[in-house]
């Protein structure tokens, strides 16, 4: 094996190894997503690259109460009297408006009801979309591994052409020419297809 073949098979593998680490990272993007609260100028603690750091802000009036999605319940004791009254008004009706298969144009009402059904859970449900944060700085950190990977391929070309350098010095001295004589660097054509 010469010595040429033998810098061009670690060469290639050191490039393989260069590659494999960002690939490996973009793989396991976001595999551990940690979702905190945080209440009125509160920072919010950096991601790294082992575990993404996805933050909702709430309000400081909101700090020392009970969070949000804890305060519903489906307990009966815990329902208002003004929905325990709005149920009582319900029973029994029919016709048009009630949603119901008895009586004249009952479907009339359901359009309606799936609408108030539709605002009562966004009124209950969270505030701010931790998915749609998580997938943002999901996409950080992918475009922070692509740039990672894009200077290690620069220091391997330039690596690359330094070895390049020494195997021309030296295959000058060898052949008994001036290692320093100007070199010939204009670049080979394009090929024509």
């Amino acid at each position: 094996m010469t010595m040429k073949t033998l810098y061009l098979t670690i060469a290639a593998t050191g490039l393989g190894l260069a590659f494999a680490a960002p690939a490996r990272a973009q793989d396991n993007a976001g595999d551990r997503v940690q979702v905190l609260a945080v209440y009125g100028e509160d920072a919010c603690p950096p991601s790294t690259d082992e575990e993404i750091v996805v933050c909702k802000r709430y309000d400081e009036s909101e700090r020392y109460r009970i969070p949000r999605d804890l305060r519903a319940s489906d307990s009966p004791e815990n329902r208002s009297w003004t929905d325990r009254v709005r149920a009582l008004e319900t029973i029994g009706k029919g016709g048009i408006g009630s949603c119901t298969p008895t009586g004249p144009g009952g479907v009339t009402g359901c359009t309606q009801e799936l609408i108030r059904q539709a605002y009562a859970e966004r009124a209950e449900g969270s505030d701010i979309q931790a998915g749609r944060l998580v997938e943002e700085a999901r996409a950080e950190r992918l475009a922070r591994i692509d740039a990672d990977a894009a200077e290690t391929e620069r220091l391997v070309q330039e690596e690359l052409a330094r070895r390049d350098e020494r195997e021309r010095r030296q295959a000058a001295i060898a052949a008994g020419e001036d290692p320093d004589a100007a070199v010939d660097d204009t670049p080979l054509p394009e090929p024509q297809l």
